[in-house]
């Protein structure tokens, strides 16, 4: 149970988490959407104490500060109050120990392709993001694989463009071409057998859109895409054909006289080697669900199928994994939901499983049916830089209508437009997405104000504040000979903003000094209303003058 604070009493209206997905905080403006965004609330609210925060590398449990933050691992961050290994710092530490390869789905899947002489695929967003995947976990798992006698492996490779540079995928199917033909003998057969862009195929979140991974199922299962001869080639004529990106590039399948080279057939082993869980549920299920009402599978393989880690502890998907998750346990959520203080967390489709399952520590469903209500807004199923407001405004109304209840002593909501927008790469659209969300806070704030509550505005992660690539050398945005520049699609190294909006208590509170993660949010957010900081936690940033 939580302490009650003797020395701060609950501030008498809601607690409103504001999370601005992808809004991180640099001086520079050359790019910066944020900045070149009208947004006259976000200009006057920094008058309120305000801090940075980390949200990136080690604060939110990430193997080092070279990597970027991701919504997944921010809200885990923020939810949880203390920071976890995280997704690619357990796979990494997992190859570094062997443990990988002594789990029972590694031993169960390559005795399986051993026993039937049949194939082992490997399939996952191809790139060094760090966010999804590691080419460097592929790499480790096919020479793994070789060793251990495995015959024949065949690659289904997503490509990223979106934690990574736009159109990247070459500069490292070109490498890691050569790395297979260095591996390849007469005993060992490996091949790339289909692939296609993270955002077309294979890889939705949240039944947003499944035609993604029906797609995705076509080229890699069925063999049924365009044919090449190589990868390279696919790449290579599509964009000639399309003036695609690497994240948009259609389905594709690799032909050797006139025969797919990997379709996954009865008796074959899968292993989705993303680390990350969101982009990884769906196709998990088509390989593992008896019955499949989404779409036609055509054909469903016997095969053992198995992820990098289970991406959903309570629905057990998948079934086997390769690396275990981490166990995230006292979140704040279970923590208010223990005490009985009514939540209530909203967004649309594209970012509500991160106030919920991410938020509450990698879990399913609600700690209380009684005190805690989940509001989904659908989001609309078109590219993003077509309609950059996206549901801001359908998410205000929603979440206005719900405080004026008077129901809820705390919530939560995310506006996704800086993150979903900053990875199309297109500017234009970014400006008006943050637009948009300045637009929802002058209409959410005053009536947190009308409440006696508090606002406390931050963000998961950069994205929109960095809209072209910086050059490494001169620190500089790459420019390009149509005199633009080269768009950035990934997030940024950037902190975060943490702005305490507080017209409740004329003026009492303020923020201390320090360096500060997002993990520090939810202790704050306890004493807010009115508890001690539980045991555990990353501290509290809170002070009373």
């Amino acid at each position: 149970m939580l302490i009650k604070n003797s020395s701060f009493p609950s501030i008498k209206g809601p607690i409103v988490t504001i999370v601005l997905d992808g809004f991180g905080s640099t001086p520079k403006k050359e790019g910066n959407a944020i900045f070149h965004a009208r947004t006259p609330m976000l200009d006057h609210i920094y008058q309120y104490p305000n801090v940075l925060l980390k949200a990136h590398g080690l604060a939110v449990g990430l193997p080092s500060d070279e990597d970027m933050g991701n919504s997944e691992v921010g809200h885990n961050a923020i939810g949880a109050g203390q920071v976890y290994s995280q997704g690619a710092a357990l796979v990494n530490e997992a190859l570094r120990t062997g443990t990988l390869f002594k789990s029972e789905a590694w031993l169960n899947l390559t005795q399986q392709v051993r026993t039937a002489n049949s194939t082992l695929h490997f399939l996952g967003l191809f790139s060094d993001g760090n966010v999804h995947s590691h080419i460097d976990h592929l790499k480790a798992m096919i020479v793994k694989a070789k060793a251990e006698n495995v015959k024949r492996v065949r690659l289904h490779l997503l490509f990223d463009g979106r934690d990574v540079p736009a159109t990247s995928a070459l500069e490292y199917l070109i490498p890691f071409e050569d790395f297979l033909d260095d591996l390849r003998s007469d005993d060992f057969d490996v091949l790339i057998a289909s692939g296609g862009g993270r955002m077309n195929i294979t890889m939705d979140r949240y039944d947003a859109d499944w035609s993604m991974v029906e797609r995705g199922w076509k080229a890699h299962v069925l063999g049924a895409a365009q044919a090449f001869d190589t990868a390279e080639h696919a790449i290579e004529a599509m964009r000639a054909e399309g003036n695609y990106d690497d994240q948009n590039l259609p389905a594709f399948v690799i032909e050797k006289n006139g025969k797919a080279v990997g379709t996954i057939e009865d008796n074959d082993a899968v292993i989705f080697f993303n680390f990350r869980g969101d982009r990884a549920i769906e196709i998990s299920k088509a390989f593992e669900r008896t019955t499949l009402e989404a779409f036609d599978r055509v054909r469903c393989p016997k095969v053992q199928y198995a992820g990098m880690l289970q991406y959903d502890g309570d629905e057990k998907i998948p079934k086997q994994f390769l690396v275990s998750p981490p166990a995230i346990k006292n979140t704040m959520g279970e923590a208010l939901a223990q005490d009985g203080i009514t939540q209530l967390a909203i967004s649309e489709t594209q970012k509500f499983g991160h106030v919920t399952y991410f938020w509450n520590g990698n879990q399913s469903g609600k700690f209380d049916d009684k005190t805690e209500t989940y509001i989904e807004i659908p989001s609309d199923v078109v590219p993003f830089e077509q309609r950059p407001w996206m549901k801001a405004a359908e998410i205000t109304d929603a979440l206005i209508a719900q405080l004026k209840t008077g129901k809820y002593k705390t919530a939560r909501v995310n506006y996704a437009n800086g993150d979903m927008v900053g990875h199309t790469g297109n500017f234009n659209a970014a400006v008006v997405s943050v637009e948009a969300v300045d637009i929802c806070l002058v209409r959410l704030l005053p009536v947190i104000d009308q409440l006696g509550g508090i606002a406390l505005i931050t963000a998961d992660h950069g994205n929109a504040d960095e809209m072209y690539e910086i050059d490494k050398k001169t620190k500089e945005p790459i420019p390009l000979k149509n005199g633009l520049y080269k768009p950035k699609t990934s997030h940024t190294l950037n902190p975060v903003p943490f702005i305490l909006y507080d017209n409740a208590t004329g003026g009492k509170l303020g923020l201390k000094h320090g360096e500060f993660g997002l993990s520090n949010i939810a202790a704050t957010s306890l004493n807010l209303l009115g508890y001690e900081s539980p045991t555990g936690w990353d501290a509290s940033m809170l002070s009373i003058n």
